[in-house]
């Protein structure tokens, strides 16, 4: 839920507000309420006072049992056999009322004398005289507990702005679907009346983690309903839902005011350029880095940093040391020490080019070379490839488990959005922010996914996607459909929470669905590679589905640009990066099918390994000439592109003739062929003259040598343990699979069929 859904921001600015706008909430105690409070009741909504059960003459919170954000306690079988409260609103205080403030009761009749109070606080006014004989009785009514109330909540006795304070908070929690029990607040009431706080900014921090949670969450909501940014942006802690992101950002870690001024005016001017939800932890990482700078200059100067017009170059190598150092010791990776050294430069880049370090900036008289340089950051490490695929083997093995997903983790909603990922190599938080209508179907009638690429900011994109995940997709529907029949289909998700989410608008979170990913991944066993060696289980996460889905298209020789569209990248830079990763996969390959090469007589081919390997690679990576049912190496065929056979292709008599496991199929599939031919040769003795029938029948020697080869093929591969096998296996499909492209412009392939629908079929 954005943040614009959950606060409203009251310019400070605002003219003070009519009596109309208290009269609703607090009925006769408006005229003792001040202006922010009347700014505060003017952004409560009558629609949820109603709901609420809130009374504006009696002080009375009374939500009905059905309410699902407002509980009457922490009992669920407490609140479902409650009797539903309905009817006349209570009456209001009268001349007959306690005089405890926040007591309705009738007095007490008289006994000689008149009596102020109900029989149960009279009875409490004596206890407490009876110890403290000093007691003053006024100021003892103002802070007297009500009777309590099951499903209630008093809130008569608290300073207006503190009773209009607690109304906004709780509406506040309800739109951000957040539950909130009778029990704590009668409690905060009671800590509100016993201090007479004027506001919940004034009472003291409870003991009991789940109060203290309730009043800084009802504490937060009032003040951001008064946030401006601009005096946001003047403390050193900032609330960045004021400023329309998520969480906290924390400049205290500075010491150096100059540098804390410094960095929060550059904060200030590049959050809002920022979107997303990372935004405030991504800017959390570069305030971080300037943490760092400036405990370097505190430990390492005299003047602890104080004065920037002292600083130069020698305090940026101490703080170079100092990251290097940290790296060494293992208290900082490789990585952040480049994050950290990048981030730090940016923003003193940023302090100049802003003109703080102008006279009168903040950063007055800093020196040109307190800044890092080009060569001061590390040479960022090589990532490598992406890699971060899951092999097909331990695909085909998560897919056989899917259906134990919903068992082990009892939610519906992750079982679908695993599905999802796998099927259409979208990012989790794209999955999990799946609307309810996200199912079309083009011109053509075939099934598109509709979703927002919320990290390139492109909205309602079009995915294609097979039937198998069109039904899927429709199932869900029809279960969220059922769960959520009174919410508008327009503002159902595909994927709604389970928790705080009354009516189905709030979508699973993917920190949520990281976790519970997690707990069925590591609920299986061992997962086995086709060797036989066990899979690293943590390298398993959402996001790998996205590089196995992309990894499968470009292996099966997807065209970059179309796989470009289908992974939605905006650079094509990004997509290339799976094609060297199937290039290193098809070299793996060629390695091993090329240890199991054949000359034409079927034996088995010893030179140097690494000059062969070598070699083959080459051949491939150039396209090298090929001939049926292997490659050949004769000078003139090669210079000719493989149309230069001087004997024709008659490959099993010719030494420069090569073969290997993975043109077994072929050979088999040729050795039929000419079997076939000559029988078929044979049968037909009419119309053909014998020269012709004798060039066309295949030579008995021919059949032989092909024959001998298949057999002495077939016979290695038999001799091989199972993992062996299996690793040839994988090879011969890759290399096979490459084999089979074609070079041209790319056309637009059908929609794969996922691992999930192999596994299922």
């Amino acid at each position: 839920m954005s943040a614009a859904a959950v606060v409203s921001v009251v310019p400070l600015t605002a003219e003070e507000p009519e009596d109309a706008a208290l009269a609703p909430v607090l009925g006769a105690g408006a005229a003792a309420a001040g202006q922010r409070a009347a700014r505060l009741a003017a952004l409560l909504d009558p629609g949820f006072l109603a709901e609420a059960g809130w009374d504006p003459a009696t002080w009375l919170l009374a939500p009905e049992t059905e309410h699902r954000l407002i509980r009457w306690d922490g009992s669920r079988r407490r609140q479902e056999d409650a009797p539903a409260r309905r009817g006349a609103p209570l009456p209001a205080p009268g001349p007959g009322t306690c005089a405890v403030t926040a007591c309705l009761r009738e007095r007490r009749p008289g006994r000689g004398r008149e009596e102020t109070r109900c029989a149960l606080h009279a009875r409490r006014w004596e206890a407490a005289l009876l110890a403290d004989p000093g007691l003053d009785g006024t100021r003892w009514d103002e802070r007297a507990e009500p009777v309590p109330v099951t499903g209630q909540v008093n809130l008569r006795g608290l300073a207006p702005l503190a009773v209009v304070e607690m109304l906004y908070g709780v509406q506040q929690r309800v739109r951000a679907g957040c539950t909130s029990y009778c029990r704590t607040l009668r409690v905060l009431a009671r800590e509100l009346r016993q201090a007479q706080a004027p506001s919940l900014a004034d009472l003291p921090a409870q003991q009991e983690k789940g109060r203290q949670a309730l009043l800084s969450s009802l504490a937060m909501h009032a003040a951001r309903a008064f946030a401006d940014p601009r005096s946001e942006i003047a403390k050193d802690r900032w609330d960045l839902t004021v400023l329309g992101h998520h969480g906290w950002l924390a400049f205290t870690g500075i010491s150096q005011e100059w540098l804390r001024e410094s960095v929060k005016a550059w904060a200030a001017h590049d959050l809002p350029r920022r979107r997303g939800k990372q935004a405030g932890a991504r800017l959390h990482e570069i305030v971080g880095a300037m943490i760092r700078v400036s405990a370097t200059l505190r430990a390492g100067r005299e003047d602890r940093g104080e004065d920037p017009a002292a600083l130069g170059r020698a305090d940026i190598e101490a703080f170079l040391h100092r990251m290097a150092f940290l790296t060494a010791d293992g208290q900082m990776s490789a990585y952040s020490r480049v994050k950290t050294c990048q981030d730090a430069g940016r923003v003193l880049k940023g302090i100049r080019a802003l003109g703080m370090a102008r006279p009168g900036g903040p950063a007055a008289g800093l020196a040109d070379d307190f800044t890092l340089i080009a060569g001061d950051v590390p040479a960022k490490a090589d990532p490598g490839e992406p890699g971060r695929d899951v092999p097909d083997e331990i695909m085909r093995q998560l897919c056989g488990r899917l259906r134990e997903l919903e068992e082990v983790i009892s939610s519906r909603e992750t079982r679908v959005a695993v599905e999802l990922m796998i099927d259409t190599g979208r990012r989790p938080a794209e999955v999990c922010a799946l609307d309810w209508d996200c199912l079309a179907r083009d011109a053509d009638g075939t099934p598109v996914l509709v979703y927002d690429n919320s990290k390139a900011h492109r909205q309602r994109r079009r995915l294609p996607v097979s039937e198998h995940t069109a039904a899927l997709i429709t199932g869900q529907k029809t279960a969220v459909r059922e769960r959520f029949p009174d919410t508008p289909p327009a503002r159902l998700r595909l994927l709604p929470s389970r928790r705080l989410n009354p009516d189905g608008t709030r979508p699973v979170t993917e920190d949520n669905l990281t976790g519970r990913h997690r707990i069925w991944v590591d609920s299986m066993g061992p997962l086995l590679r086709a060797d036989g060696t066990e899979y690293d289980k943590s390298l398993i996460t959402p996001y790998s589905y996205r590089h196995s889905y992309a990894q499968r298209h470009a292996d099966a020789g997807v065209g970059i640009d179309v796989l470009r569209e289908l992974m939605d990248h905006e650079s094509m830079d990004t997509t290339k990066r799976y094609y060297r990763v199937g290039e290193a996969r098809r070299r793996e390959a060629v390695d091993k099918v090329t240890a199991m090469q054949f000359d034409r007589h079927g034996n088995r081919i010893w030179r140097n390994a690494l000059a062969l390997l070598d070699s083959e690679r080459a051949r491939y990576a150039v396209g090298s000439v090929a001939v049926p049912y292997g490659t050949c190496t004769q000078p003139a065929n090669v210079q000719a592109g493989g149309g230069a056979c001087p004997v024709r292709f008659r490959c099993a008599g010719c030494d420069h003739f090569r073969t290997d496991v993975s043109h077994l199929p072929d050979l088999t599939g040729y050795l039929d062929d000419l079997l076939r031919t000559r029988e078929r040769l044979a049968a037909s003795i009419d119309g053909v003259d014998e020269w012709a029938r004798a060039d066309a029948m295949p030579a008995a020697e021919e059949i032989r040598r092909v024959r001998h080869l298949v057999s002495q093929i077939k016979g290695d591969i038999d001799h091989m343990d199972a993992g062996r096998r299996a690793q040839i296996d994988e090879a011969v499909s890759v290399v096979r699979r490459h084999r089979a492209l074609h070079l041209g412009m790319p056309s637009v392939r059908p929609v794969l069929p996922s691992p999930r629908t192999e596994a299922s079929a």
